[in-house]
């Protein structure tokens, strides 16, 4: 018998605890519907196999055998104590058919209805609330209690041994409380873990205006009494008994398959509704599958099909009596039991994912009760051990989980107690210094090394010898020239131009006849989005078929090209009219390029030229007046790019490329971990990486529903103002700060006053701009409209209608770092960062999670959307008037001088307005996926702010540089009437509430400010963009050059 049990609640446990770690990265996810209907279909067909392979005839005696009820832990007591169950003659069979279909039925509709739960709650994610499903353990214990303990006769006190334990023992073994005590605690204690165990909540919209806030978390909680039914209609349908004898075991298993077949084409049948009822972008939605959610699809279906199987298996009970043979063919199965099941399920995976999250999270951010989760995991362990230690005891079971506890398990259990103390102690809640005092110094230490090595040169021999030191090749033809112009305009980066040799690597692994045929195909045909420039003879000029809503920005490239054209090669140039990137070469295919490329081109001491082909112009075709027809990108406006565009630039086993983070309603502190320092934003080059980034699928309008989005997989060479990490477009200054679209320049109406005469606010206008919401709620997840929303979370007045404010629970509590009261930092020098030299310590600090509807009062904001929702349809455009309900008035651009801190957020590309933001004196916030031209030139933590685009550290950040003061009151008011305790730090105001009186950093503050604005008038001036642009466009004349590889300058 147990070649059979202990083979079923192994399959169970290692489902389980597969099922637990991929789900939080499964595609599965994204089509629940469809998900759902491959998984039932699946296990019906398993199911029904096995109808076909077990046996389906039992030998079983007709009139001396009597059958009863079959309680869920009860299976095989002896109940001689009850009155009999009548024989079969006195059961008519129409009732106990009767009760098999209505069982059946409630079954599939159960199935049905908790599909539906799980579709609104994968869907809505970021508006769920803590599970109740570690609790069905102890509904079904009080379910047994209620109908089968309390009606049990205790044992005889004569049957137990004579020692203390013992009595005590056999007393709890025969206690009718002894499922429900250890059930109970096993249940809680699991919630209790799984509380503690949660991340901090996403910035994703959870839009109080919406039905969601309460639709998603009744959707959880009515899930789990749909579990709660499933199971009980599963447990009869296996353990019922037909009237002309006990049910076979192949066709116990039949009628869940059937179940299971008829759940899956009700939902079959609701998909193809739903597709002929649709128009043709929804048929789309509804059949379109990528293959990263195909394969990921197969392998879900797999793990739950098997771990539903083995749970089935685990259930699954035949009852035997004395003197009745049950099975022929000598096959015989035994059970658990539902509550043995849901204990297992209950304990495996409330350790596993607890177990997960603090091995991922032992730093002090995010915060977490380290000592409550460790206490749960105590008492879950323990009342896991008690009940199948009281099970294996219990003498009323004939037949049992285990007939003794192995050792094994018991070694596994103190494992887990081990591991998770060793967590506990290793975790510290505090830090002795703030990471932003740290970032800073280690801001000023990377710029000093970048200046030494970005300027080194002196003379035009030592730039040469520089560049072929870093590049592998000789410069470019009219590299003197270049030099000349840049130092005749005081360029301080003479020789760290490492972006353009990023940009072009790969173009060397491309013929340049291939170069000049692509560049052709994208400026031939208007509807690429892409204008043409034409050198020849060393002047620049516009192609034909420009669109004229963007002529202002291609006759800027031609003004900023006139002033170095005369040393240019004839060539056409491809450049981006969209604001989004547009090539994405995949890892596989690119990658090669970028190794090919690095080798060394020209054998040393061989001779070059200095000077680019003859007849390079009729080389490039003739852009015709009349516009070609031939298409060589892919449009994919309005519709989702991270896996088909973002992440096909990294390698194949990173998470961006085979992790699905589907839960919007928690931060993934995986994927900010590798450039975060706690709650702050530490490497900002790292930040831009997508590649350990899976949640940015859902967090940036560039990857939800870009407005205008025509790209391609094939290395084609356009010039573009912006890009993310992933694509391979050539970046170039934008004509858009060139022309000065966005202008600092303070007047006696705006005035840009000094650092302390500013209003201590962060302030922002925008628009909706950054992505389309054509109506599926993709704005809930786009950056500015993320960032509006958690800045303007006041509690809803309930006197007022629901558009015009936001309720308080629709946005999670934020994390700020404050100080512990009447604690003193640690002298040891162990407690201190070993490149922490020169900061000078603060008390010892925690994170602490604050109401998000207090915050806006203890930090000033001022973000708004301005007059109108852009770029939506359906319904999103009504919903995010509701939400961002009032709509900011327009104010003139030179408004923004008057604010201390100013945010830059992304729109459909770069932001315009950080270069202006830099030369003010105020200090610039920084979020956002796009990198421009200067990216390598200016430097996060000295020159500006940096803030993740998820927006975790905002609060925290902004409390460093403005200062928190203000209370938490015991009724959550909030107010500065508070009595003020002594000292900086959180303490206890007169009414009991939390006072909170950090003092900003303002001398920080005012130095990256004037840090920023003294590099912009250095390093990104106009003449900065002319010399950029010039370095690049000679490395581009040299590349589209068939004489390439012999041809440069050489000193």
């Amino acid at each position: 018998m147990d070649r059979t049990k202990w083979p079923a609640i192994s399959g169970l446990t290692i489902g389980t605890y597969l099922l637990c770690r991929s789900v939080p990265g499964t595609f599965a996810f994204d089509k629940p519907l469809h998900t759902s209907v491959t998984v039932l279909a699946t296990c019906a067909a398993t199911l029904l196999l096995l109808g076909r392979i077990l046996p389906r005839e039992i030998g079983a005696s007709q009139k001396d055998q009597q059958y009863d009820a079959v309680p869920l832990e009860d299976v095989g007591i002896d109940h001689s104590s009850r009155e009999p169950s009548p024989i079969r003659e006195d059961v008519r069979y129409p009732s106990s058919l009767r009760k098999l279909r209505v069982l059946f039925l409630i079954l599939v509709i159960a199935i049905c209805a908790r599909v539906a739960t799980l579709k609104e709650i994968a869907e809505n994610a970021q508006c769920a609330a803590l599970t109740w499903e570690p609790l069905i353990p102890l509904a079904l214990a009080i379910g047994d209690y209620w109908t089968v303990q309390r009606h049990r006769k205790r044992m005889h006190a004569e049957e137990y041994e004579n020692n203390l334990y013992d009595d005590i023992q056999g007393a709890f073994v025969s206690s009718p409380y002894r499922y429900l005590l250890t059930a109970g605690v096993l249940s809680l204690s699991s919630l209790l873990a799984l509380a503690k165990a949660r991340s901090v909540g996403s910035t994703y919209i959870c839009a109080a205006t919406l039905s969601h806030t309460w639709m998603v978390p009744a959707s959880q909680h009515f899930g789990t009494f749909l579990d709660l039914v499933i199971m009980y209609c599963v447990g009869q349908l296996l353990h019922q008994y037909e009237v002309r004898g006990q049910r076979s075991v192949a066709l116990r298993f039949v009628s869940i398959g059937w179940a299971a077949l008829f759940s899956a084409a009700a939902m079959l049948g609701v998909l193809g509704t739903s597709y002929l009822l649709a128009g043709p972008p929804d048929r789309r939605r509804l059949i379109g599958m990528s293959s990263s959610y195909a394969w990921s699809l197969f392998r879900f279906d797999l793990l739950a099909s098997f771990t539903a199987t083995c749970t089935l298996f685990t259930v699954g009970l035949l009852r035997a009596k004395q003197g009745t043979r049950l099975l022929t063919l000598g096959l015989q199965i035994y059970h658990v039991g539902i509550m043995s099941a849901s204990m297992i399920a209950a304990f495996v995976s409330t350790t596993t994912i607890v177990t997960s999250f603090t091995w991922n999270n032992a730093h002090p951010f995010p915060p977490t009760s380290t000592g409550l989760g460790l206490l749960a995991i105590i008492l879950a362990v323990t009342s896991f051990t008690v009940y199948f230690h009281v099970d294996a005891s219990d003498r009323s079971h004939t037949s049992k989980t285990l007939r003794n506890v192995p050792a094994w398990l018991y070694l596994i259990l103190a494992t887990i107690l081990i591991v998770h103390t060793s967590l506990w102690a290793s975790h510290s809640s505090t830090v002795s210094y703030h990471p932003i005092d740290l970032l800073i110094y280690d801001a000023a230490r990377h710029h000093e090394a970048y200046l030494n090595q970005s300027s080194s040169s002196t003379n035009l021999e030592e730039a040469v010898a520089n560049y072929e030191v870093r590049y592998n090749r000789p410069p470019p033809p009219a590299f003197n020239h270049w030099y000349k112009y840049a130092t005749a305009r005081n360029s301080v980066v003479i020789d760290d131009f490492d972006s353009i040799h990023r940009d072009l690597l790969p173009f060397w692994a491309v013929p340049p006849e291939i170069i000049r045929e692509r560049t052709y195909q994208l400026i031939s045909n208007p509807w690429h989005d892409v204008a043409g420039v034409s050198i020849r003879g060393g002047k620049a000029d516009v192609s034909p078929n420009v669109m004229p809503t963007h002529r202002w920005m291609v006759d800027g490239l031609v003004e900023m090209i006139g002033h170095f054209a005369e040393y240019l090669p004839d060539m056409d140039l491809a450049f981006n009219l969209n604001d989004e990137c547009r090539v994405a070469v995949p890892f596989e295919d690119i990658e090669p390029m970028r190794k090919n490329a690095v080798h060394p081109r020209i054998v040393e001491g061989e001779a070059v030229q200095n000077r680019f082909s003859e007849g390079r112009a009729e080389q490039w075709k003739t852009v015709p007046e009349e516009p070609s027809q031939e298409r060589v990108l892919k449009e994919m406006s309005w519709q989702k790019t991270f896996y088909e565009f973002g992440s096909i630039g990294c390698p194949p086993k990173s998470p961006a490329r085979k992790d699905r983070t589907w839960n919007t309603g928690e931060l993934c502190t995986t994927c900010t971990n590798p450039h975060s320092l706690g709650a702050f934003l530490a490497n900002w080059t790292l930040a831009g990486n997508i590649c350990h980034q899976p949640d940015l699928a859902n967090l940036h309008g560039l990857y939800l529903s870009p407005a205008a989005f025509k790209a391609s997989h094939e290395l084609y060479p356009i010039f573009s103002q912006s890009k993310t990490h992933g694509f391979n477009d050539i970046l170039y200054p934008s004509a858009w700060n060139y022309l000065d679209k966005a202008r600092y320049e303070p007047s006696e109406t705006y005035p840009d006053p000094e650092w302390r005469e500013k209003n201590n606010t962060l302030f922002w206008r925008g628009a909706t701009s950054e992505g389309v919401s054509q109506g599926f709620g993709s704005w809930m997840g786009m950056a500015r409209q993320r960032f509006v929303h958690m800045t303007n979370h006041h509690p809803r007045d309930l006197n007022t209608s629901s558009s015009s404010s936001s309720s308080s629970s629709s946005t999670p509590p934020q994390p700020l770092l404050l100080p512990i009261p009447n604690q003193q930092p640690r002298s040891s020098s162990s407690t201190k960062h070993p490149e922490a030299e020169g900061i000078v310590h603060s008390p010892l600090l925690h994170y602490q999670l604050l109401p998000s509807s207090h915050l806006p009062s203890l930090l000033p904001t001022d973000l708004q959307i301005v007059e109108t929702i852009a770029r939506c349809g359906g319904r999103d455009c009504s919903d995010q008037a509701a939400e961002f309900s009032p709509l900011a008035s327009p104010s003139d651009f030179q408004y923004h001088w008057q604010y201390r801190f100013l945010l830059d957020l992304d729109g459909a590309g770069f932001s315009g307005r950080f270069l202006p933001f830099l030369a003010s004196k105020s200090l610039p916030f920084k979020a956002g996926v796009f990198r421009e031209w200067w990216d390598d030139r200016v430097t996060a933590w000295l020159h500006f702010v940096p803030v993740d685009v998820r927006g975790q550290g905002l609060w925290g950040t902004l409390g460093y540089f403005a200062g928190v003061r203000g209370s938490l009151g015991s009724d959550d008011s909030v107010g500065e009437e508070e009595e003020e305790v002594d000292g900086p730090g959180p303490g206890r105001g007169k009414r009991g509430g939390l006072w909170i009186d950090v003092p900003p950093h303002e001398v920080e503050g005012e130095a990256i400010a004037e840090r920023g604005r003294r590099w912009a008038g250095q390093v990104l001036r106009k003449e900065d963009m002319e010399i950029y642009f010039f370095r690049l466009l000679l490395e581009w004349g040299r590349l589209t050059d068939d004489a390439r590889d012999g041809i440069g300058f050489s000193s």
